[in-house]
Order: C-alpha cells, then sequence, then structure tokens
C-alpha cells in the first residue's frame, strides 16, 4: 500500500532537480544557468550539513525507528546517496558537455592547466608564487604529525610525496578559500588553446570581449614542488569535505546567548563529516585513508567526474556581460507613494500593498526612516530576522535612537547561517541605546513585524508593516514577498502585544485578528480548514489554496486529506519538500499540488479561505510555512487582509497567475514525481513572474480595482 505521504528529504532532492532543471533551460539566458547550476550545489551543500546531517544522528543515536512515510533513518541515507550521486553526475555532464561549449561561443572560456600554452602557465606560474604560495599551509600526515583538521566546505588536495630517505607519505594543501576558485588567464594574441569545451568558430564569429578561466586547485597541482622542496610529488587529488553544521542551543549551556551562539559558530568548524567527495581517478589507496582518518562511512563518500563545488562558479555571473543575463528590471514604485504627503498622511486612509521584488522595497525603507526622524514618533519596534549587510533599515533605526525615540529591537541571533551579521547589527544598536532583545533559547523568531507608535492630534496611533520576508533590501530584489502597511488599529495592538510578549516572558494566547504560533496558529489553520469541511459538507462553497515553501507537517496534510474527501478544491503551491500526496483515489483527488522555480525565489506566503461564500471569503499573509517547527516551535505570524481591493487583487490576480503558470510550473504527480506544466489546446503560454514583471501588473492595477471594488 502506498505511503500516505512522501518522504521529507527525497522531496526536497526533486526540489533541488527542479533547480538543476532550470540551469538546463535554454529560455535562460546563458549565465542565469550558471547561477541557477551554482545555487543547485549551493542547496546540496546546506542539505548535507543540516538535513543528512540529522539523519546520520539518529543512525548514530540507535533511532531507527520509521518516520511517517514508511522509511527508517539508514533507509532514507540510502536513497540519498543514490539520488545525490545520480544528480552531482547529471550537474558535472551538463557542465562538461553543454554549458562549457556555450560559454566558449560567448568568449568565456574555463581551462584544465593542461590545455593552456607555455606563455599562459608562465603568467599563472607568477600569479602563484605572488598570491597563492604566501598563503598556502602544507600539512604532512607521518608518525610524527597527526591527520590535519579538513575543515568544513574546504576544498583540498590529497597529495603522495616520496622522501629518498624516508619513503611515501601523504600531505594535505588546503585551497585557500580567500582567493578567486577561478583565476583569470590572458589569452594570448595568436588562437587561443582548444579547451575540450570549446567550440572552433570562425574568426569573424568570435566574441569581441573575452574571458579565459582556469580553476585554482589545478594551478597550486601544478607548482606543488615549490611547496615540497627536495622530495618528489608522486601524485596529487582533490577531495572536499562537508561537515554537520547544525547548531545546537541547549538551555544548560546559554547563560549568555549571545556568547553561546558566539562559542557554537567556533564549534561548527568541528561537527563531524557528512560527505565526501573525490575525483574519480584518485586512487584507493588514498580513498581508504580519508576514510579511515575522517572517521567517515566508505556510503559518505560521492566520486565525481570534474571540479568539485560548484557553487563557486557564481564568481562567472560577476562578469559584466549584460547581454548574457536576465534583462535589468527597475521595481516600480506605487504611484500612492509618489506624492509628498507623507507615508503616516496615506495610511490614515487607506492600506498599502508592496508586492516585491515587481515593487520597490524602499518604501519599507522610508517607513522606517519617516519615523526616525518624525519628532511624533515615540516608538519604533521591530524583528529581525535577516537583514544582510549594510542594512539601510539598522542604519535608520540607529539614527531613531539617536534622535531620542524609544527603539525595541528583537534580533534572532539562530538565523541559520546569518548568526555573525546579526551578532553585528546587535551589538551596533545597543551602543546607540537601543533596547536589543535575543530570541529565546526554544524559539526562533521569524515573524516580519515593524511597529511605530506616533502621538497625534486625536491620541496615540499606530503604524504597522507586516511581511512574508525579511527586512533585508538585497534579497527584496531576488526573492517574491507581500507586505502590507496599515495602521487598522486592531493590526496595531496584536503588534503590540506580539512585542511585549518577546520583551516579556512569554507569549501572549490572545489576539484580536493575528494568527500567532506557536500558540495558536497550528489550532487556528485547522480550525479554518474544518470551517470549510462543514461548508462543504452543508452544500456551501468551499475552497483552499495555499502558497508556501515547504509542506511537510503530518497533521496539517491529514487535514487537507479530509477536506479533499468532502469534495473540497485544495491548490497547494508548493516550492520545496511537499510531503503531501496528491491525486489518490480516497484520499487526495481533489487536492493539485504545483511547483515555481523561476527567475525569482518564490518566498511568499498566502493562505485562501473560500469561507462559504465570495462575500466571506479570507485571506492570511504571513511567514510560517507549513512545517512542524513553524507551527510549534517558531514564533510567526499571519495577518488578515481586510482591505477589499487588496484583498480582491490577490484573490483574483495573485493566485490565478500562479495557477495558470505553464511556463515555469510543475506539477506534482502521486508517485513524488514532477511534470512539467505545459500550454493546452489553444491555451497560451503564460510565465506568471514574468507577468508580474509587465506593466498589465502594477499599483495602476491595484488602484484601478480598489476603484471597482469600494464603488
Amino acid at each position: 500500500m502506498q505511503s500516505r505521504y512522501f518522504n521529507r528529504e527525497i522531496s526536497w532532492l526533486e526540489f533541488n532537480l527542479r533547480v538543476l532543471e532550470e540551469a538546463m533551460d535554454e529560455r535562460h539566458p546563458l549565465l542565469e544557468r550558471v547561477k541557477f547550476l551554482s545555487i543547485f550545489n549551493s542547496n546540496q551543500d546546506e542539505f548535507f550539513m543540516i538535513r543528512v546531517s540529522g539523519l546520520k544522528e539518529q543512525v548514530e543515536s540507535g533511532l531507527a525507528k520509521p518516520s511517517e512515510d514508511g522509511l527508517t533513518p539508514p533507509e532514507q541515507l540510502a536513497i540519498i546517496r543514490e539520488r545525490v550521486q545520480a544528480l552531482s553526475e547529471i550537474a558535472n555532464r551538463y557542465l562538461k558537455e553543454t554549458l562549457m561549449v556555450r560559454l566558449a561561443q560567448e568568449g568565456i572560456y574555463l581551462y584544465d592547466y593542461a590545455d593552456l600554452n607555455e606563455a599562459q602557465q608562465t603568467q599563472l606560474k607568477q600569479y602563484f608564487d605572488r598570491d597563492i604560495f604566501p598563503v598556502l599551509t602544507p600539512l604532512a600526515f607521518d608518525p610524527g604529525h597527526p591527520f590535519p583538521h579538513i575543515s568544513n566546505l574546504s576544498l583540498n588536495l590529497a597529495v603522495v610525496i616520496r622522501d629518498p630517505e624516508k619513503g611515501e607519505h601523504f600531505a594535505r594543501v588546503k585551497i585557500p578559500g580567500i582567493l578567486p576558485r577561478l583565476v583569470a588567464v590572458s589569452l594570448p594574441s595568436e588562437e587561443p588553446a582548444q579547451a575540450e569545451s570549446e567550440v572552433e568558430l570562425p574568426l569573424e564569429q568570435r566574441p569581441a570581449e573575452r574571458h579565459a578561466f582556469v580553476w585554482i586547485e589545478q594551478i597550486i597541482a601544478a607548482n606543488l614542488h615549490s611547496l615540497f622542496e627536495g622530495v618528489e610529488i608522486v601524485e596529487s587529488h582533490p577531495f572536499r569535505v562537508i561537515r554537520d553544521a547544525d547548531l545546537e542551543i541547549r538551555e544548560d549551556e546559554a547563560g549568555d546567548l549571545l556568547q553561546t551562539i558566539e562559542q557554537s559558530l567556533q564549534r561548527r568548524r568541528f561537527g563531524s563529516v557528512v560527505y565526501l567527495s573525490i575525483e574519480s581517478k584518485m586512487p584507493s589507496h588514498i580513498k581508504t585513508l580519508l576514510i579511515a582518518n575522517l572517521e567517515i562511512e566508505a556510503s559518505d563518500v560521492y566520486s565525481l567526474e570534474g571540479p568539485m563545488g560548484l557553487s563557486d562558479l557564481i564568481q562567472l555571473y560577476g562578469l559584466e556581460l549584460a547581454a548574457l543575463k536576465d534583462p535589468p528590471f527597475r521595481p516600480r514604485l506605487p504611484a500612492m507613494l509618489r506624492n509628498r504627503q507623507g507615508i503616516f498622511n496615506l495610511l490614515r486612509t487607506q492600506d498599502v500593498l508592496l508586492h516585491h521584488p515587481f515593487d520597490d522595497f524602499s518604501p519599507v525603507v522610508d517607513f522606517i526612516e519617516a519615523a526616525a526622524n518624525d519628532k511624533d514618533v515615540l516608538a519604533i519596534k521591530q524583528t529581525i530576522y535577516r537583514a544582510g549587510s549594510n542594512s539601510p533599515i539598522i542604519d535608520a533605526l540607529a539614527r531613531a535612537s539617536v534622535n531620542g525615540k524609544q527603539v525595541s529591537v528583537l534580533v534572532e541571533l539562530k538565523a541559520r547561517f546569518d548568526e555573525e551579521n546579526n551578532i553585528e547589527w546587535a551589538r551596533a544598536l545597543e551602543k546607540v541605546g537601543a533596547h536589543v532583545v535575543y530570541g529565546s533559547i526554544e524559539t526562533k523568531t521569524h515573524c516580519k513585524v515593524a511597529l511605530v507608535v506616533r502621538k497625534e492630534a486625536d491620541g496615540i496611533r499606530r503604524y504597522v508593516h507586516l511581511g512574508t520576508g525579511n527586512y533585508n533590501a538585497k534579497t527584496a530584489h531576488i526573492y517574491t514577498d507581500l507586505g502590507l502597511m496599515t495602521c487598522r488599529p486592531e493590526l496595531g495592538a496584536d503588534a503590540s502585544t506580539l512585542f511585549n510578549s518577546l520583551t516579556g516572558y512569554a507569549l501572549s494566547p490572545t489576539y484580536h485578528k493575528m494568527l500567532v504560533s506557536p500558540l495558536a496558529l497550528r489550532r487556528n489553520l485547522m480550525a479554518k480548514i474544518d470551517r470549510e469541511i462543514e461548508h462543504a459538507r452543508a452544500g456551501r462553497e468551499a475552497r483552499l489554496i495555499l502558497k508556501c515553501n515547504t509542506l511537510s507537517d503530518f497533521a496539517i496534510t491529514d487535514k487537507l486529506y479530509e477536506a479533499s474527501q468532502a469534495g473540497i478544491k485544495v491548490d497547494l503551491i508548493i516550492r520545496g519538500s511537499c510531503c503531501l500526496v496528491p491525486g489518490v483515489v480516497g484520499l487526495s483527488e481533489n487536492i493539485r499540488v504545483i511547483s515555481l522555480v523561476g527567475r525569482f525565489l518564490e518566498h511568499s506566503r498566502i493562505y485562501y479561505f473560500r469561507n462559504g461564500s465570495e462575500s466571506s471569503e479570507e485571506v492570511y499573509l504571513g511567514s510560517a510555512d507549513l512545517m512542524q517547527r513553524n507551527l510549534d516551535r517558531r514564533v510567526e505570524t499571519l495577518f488578515p487582509i481586510e482591505d477589499p481591493a487588496i484583498r480582491h487583487y490577490i484573490i483574483h490576480e495573485v493566485l490565478p497567475c500562479y495557477l495558470k503558470d505553464n511556463q515555469k510550473a510543475r506539477l506534482l504527480t502521486s508517485d513524488g514525481t514532477y511534470e512539467h506544466l505545459l500550454p493546452n489546446g489553444d491555451e497560451a503560454p503564460f510565465n506568471a513572474q514574468e507577468y508580474f514583471l509587465s506593466q498589465n501588473v502594477s499599483q495602476n492595477r491595484l488602484q484601478a480595482i480598489a476603484e471597482e471594488v469600494r464603488v
């Protein structure tokens, strides 16, 4: 009997396959495909650091109990190994046989060191002597030298040397991560050496601007004699290591959470090895030595043809070659925000919805900056999960504190892989007198809320920004997110309650409008799905559309199965992992699951409930995915859209666009694979993200809807 659930880890690998397919999609400009290949590899690295490491810890702890999908940890690891090996081979083969050929046609050459002519090798020898050699540290392994520590995500050379007196020994040379992985080399005036990937083109067809690169590990391997003088270099082979990077913050360790995080960041380098990649021609005796000294199993070793750590290909994306990238776009500034009436005056008359990256993020920054400079603003409170570097939001909060405002900022120090940035921001804000609170040990604060308290002629008024994405100006340009600015009293009161809870001792269970985890969000979502089921059974209109990044919570999945069995049409737009099995007769035949991976990272969370009729339908936006951790172990918020025009826009413009995408959308089948959605019959091709980029969907359209709805 087929399991009721897909395995989360295997479903995630299907997601990363969709990312790889974007790299192989020739509709993308060439350097965009390079970018997707880099993202594919980065995703896989994080998957091993976090998810695979967790499974291995279960195995080492003797936990063999199957997960809800029926697979034990060892069974999951076996399937993961098989699929990761296959995906890695596809990626490397595609790089070698297709992508490098296309790059060469555009004048971008990725050479093997052996293919270079004498002049080019001389140039790289000079670079080695000047820039690489001074930062290299060869580490020997023999009875007098312990096996060196191999750090997380490091690329290394395993070197075998032969001493005339002592015989053969092993040494390790770490490839310095502070230097470019791809080293530029000049093309000679004569015809360039023909790399294996290069296609012979007539001179008149060759690009005027050409760039050539060599992998740094090959340059080092060719010059190892400079590091090991007086001995023979027998052979060298690259290898790469990934370690467990999951931070464990335990209450009994955390007298000072900030200090604990900093110590954990130091420990991250020393997590257990969960992945070793080697080149396929590495001899068995070196492989055996690495396995023994890294204390891993043979199943942790992945043999690859071609370069390792393909995330470094993102370096090519930095080339100033606009013709090989997506056309640049300028995010729109909503017409209502172009006048000079001021953001607070505007919000007293209407709510404002921002749809990033199609709408500019600057109004969010302007909102905080206006509050920092407004003499009538008394206080600003904000959550910070990922603010990025050089954050204008942090600058505005610091200025507000200097200007005498009461500034309270909850900085989530446990934002995975962003902890160091957040420590820096926390200390910068503390220095200027802001009240900085750190997220609780047990519960990450993941919600996106900013509250401005302002003294006005008729009393105190609260202005709020609520979003689905981080207060990060950089990612707001590449993630799709939705944000609401409003001064609705009940949402303002809820925001105050939330901040008082976060800075006090306990979360409040009582809110007017917001759904807040971990205390009430799960219960409220389940109740709203139950309400749809009751409507369906009573013959009233019922419908569910849920858009989020991941669906892996089994209780929510079971409730959606129940909705399907009640005859409710359920559309799920799930970017990543999905544990729900759609299209199974008697279980989920009314559920359709699609995933979109496109130019922008789909990040918005939208929850739609028909609620019996068109006049009663509800829309919630927020930060929460349908995962156990989000519903039970994080502070998350979902907030209702009450403005009729904005609600109409999301229901009749935003969600239908995603549901009719037949260019980037994939349909999840009942066997766990995804099929490309294609136009049917006379149906025109439709790309949701491209549509949102077009002038057909703009704040002018929203303004027109507002006029129609309000009339």
